[in-house]
């Protein structure tokens, strides 16, 4: 089951206040200048119009803004509808909060304003007097931009942190990957060592008992032999020790257990089958693909938990499914991330699907020599 985030249980708190300050003027407790009905329908529709922007939020940013903007106009109106209603400019206060997660930064200010003139017109409606009017006025304000401030430090918060998440992810993939680089060239080194240090001192083994064969007597002869087919068969044994030592792969499992260990705000789990043993070049482009999954996820997917799995195919391919419980997107628009992941799959002659309709998924695959 998906944890239900801080934001939502804020947004959840926030309703309940709208709740709680409209129904004492629902029930007639205060008097509106319009059919009670009227006022009633002023009131549902910005409640809904307000969610139905902080749901889109910036998965559509058009309809966001025109919600948003309904929003802000019912506010208004259901404010100045019943000036004498207490604690009722409250629902302006979150107006004014919800521009900094779905409308551009210069909105805030501006709802701050125009939201102070309307509550002023209000109350002066209300019969108060030119100082109850200023006094309200100016309470409203501090209460509105403490709030917004408020939610943009912490939206700057959460950016900046998804921003590190991201760095400490590509820092410690280029460390696996230059750790692994590392002793594939040591590989190489100590395999290139090998052949010329014994190999050409077992050639020349082989070469000399050759010789010695065709002038010693029967009774070494035998001995000469076996001689011979024991240096044969170490050289035999020399030559697959090096060509292993050149195409070993470093170890997929624990490659991407470092990289996506310890990822603040996002539970991974990567489950890697028995029987997978991807070439050197794959490995690594397993590595940067399972990189750029999490990668997306932190960035876009606004997601808790993030499922990767590779195995075999068999047709001797591996297959990478990834699926995260995020928001998804049925109408994908793949950005410079998801486009180089494609291609890094292109390269080595796999395949790569992209389903955004439950969650995000990838399914990738790629051949496995």
């Amino acid at each position: 089951m998906r944890r239900i985030e801080p934001d939502a249980w804020a947004g959840l708190a926030a309703l309940l206040v709208c709740l709680a300050v409209g129904t004492p003027t629902l029930l007639g407790v205060a008097e509106t200048r319009v059919p009670r009905p009227v006022w009633g329908v002023l009131f549902v529709a910005l409640l809904a119009t307000s969610l139905t922007a902080a749901v889109l939020e910036d998965r559509r940013p058009r309809p966001t803004w025109v919600c948003y903007g309904a929003a802000v106009v019912l506010g208004w109106l259901t404010i100045l509808t019943a000036p004498g209603a207490g604690w009722l400019p409250i629902l302006l206060v979150f107006t004014a909060t919800l521009s900094a997660y779905v409308a551009p930064r210069w909105t805030g200010p501006v709802v701050v304003v125009l939201n102070t003139v309307v509550i002023a017109v209000a109350a002066g409606l209300a019969g108060a007097t030119f100082t109850e009017i200023g006094l309200s006025a100016l309470l409203y304000l501090l209460i509105q931009t403490a709030t917004l401030l408020s939610s943009l430090a912490s939206l700057r918060e959460q950016r900046m942190r998804r921003e590190l998440s991201e760095a400490h992810l590509e820092l410690r993939a280029a460390s696996v990957i230059l750790a692994d680089t590392a002793r594939a060239h040591e590989r190489l080194r100590i395999a290139r060592e090998l052949h010329d240090l014994m190999g050409h001192q077992l050639t020349a083994l082989t070469l000399e008992l050759e010789v010695a064969r065709h002038h010693d007597g029967p009774g070494a002869r035998v001995h000469i032999e076996r001689a011979d087919r024991v240096a044969r068969d170490l050289l035999r044994d020399v030559r697959a020790t090096v060509g292993q030592l050149r195409v070993d792969a470093p170890d997929l499992r624990e490659s991407l257990s470092a990289v996506v260990r310890d990822i603040p705000g996002l539970d991974i789990g990567v489950w890697i089958d028995d029987d997978v043993r991807p070439t050197e070049e794959v490995t690594m482009t397993l590595i940067r693909v399972v990189q750029e999954i999490v990668t997306n996820t932190i960035r876009h997917a606004n997601a808790t938990s993030l499922r990767i799995r590779i195995e075999s195919t068999p047709d001797q391919a591996v297959k990478l499914t990834s699926v995260d419980d995020g928001r998804g997107s049925p109408q994908l628009r793949p950005g410079n991330g998801l486009r180089g992941l494609s291609e890094r799959i292109d390269a080595i002659g796999g395949d790569v699907r992209l389903d955004g309709s439950d969650g995000f998924r990838v399914t990738a695959r790629v051949p496995a020599r």
